[in-house]
């Protein structure tokens, strides 16, 4: 987990990718639904939904209202099939890199998506007022274990009273390490989802006076 970040990692992190962005049109069948995404080079997994976010997408368990964030949100793929699960909920996606905004906010035209939006910036920081009902997150395992420990760490002061933290992360990457964060940060764990040398963690937020 303490690996350097790779080149491409880099970009995909970046604010501003220096790769030029060649586009591309990927479809999906996702939770019994049909969805299409415009990609590009800079921002991960380009040419097809990879097999992590996949499992978390068909795995992940959603409230019926409230707020839903997606942070690290890529091209949008998790945020966008969860919004279209969930008419009733609102769905905020975030990314610091420029061009997955650009991407996510075309992708949420494509698919005729009406509830869900997406903020630019690192982590929690366009959110930090909010409270959310469920966090969903593929992160930037790549860039070590402390990025990761962040956005678990962190998700407790954003998250309402029976929310959930989902997490898809690679079972040989730190995968056991990450429950020992998980269970640091919220007092439980389970893992939700295994599948494709990926498993998906949850937590669930409790007050803490309870959980004593």
């Amino acid at each position: 987990m303490g690996a350097k970040p790779t080149k491409d990692f880099e970009h995909y992190f970046a604010a501003k990718p220096k790769v030029k962005p060649e586009c591309m049109l990927i479809r999906a069948f996702l939770r019994g639904k049909s969805f299409k995404f415009l990609t590009a080079s800079g921002v991960f997994s380009k040419k097809r939904i990879d097999l992590g976010t996949k499992l978390l997408i068909e795995s992940m368990v959603l409230p019926d209202e409230g707020l839903i964030l997606d942070i690290g949100c890529g091209y949008g793929a998790v945020g966008i099939v969860a919004a279209s699960l969930k008419p009733k909920v609102k769905v905020i996606m975030t990314d610091i890199n420029e061009r997955a905004i650009w991407l996510t906010k075309r992708n949420i035209r494509l698919n005729r998506i009406l509830n869900a939006e997406v903020r630019r910036g690192n982590l929690y920081n366009p959110v930090s007022k909010l409270t959310f009902n469920c966090i969903l997150s593929n992160p930037p395992v790549s860039a070590g274990l402390s990025v990761v420990k962040e956005i678990v760490a962190n998700a407790p002061q954003h998250m309402a009273e029976d929310a959930t933290l989902q997490m898809v992360v690679k079972s040989k990457v730190g995968g056991e390490r990450l429950k020992q964060v998980f269970t640091e940060a919220f007092g439980n764990v389970e893992i939700l989802a295994r599948g494709s040398g990926y498993r998906v963690l949850m937590s669930k937020k409790h007050d803490k006076a309870e959980s004593q």
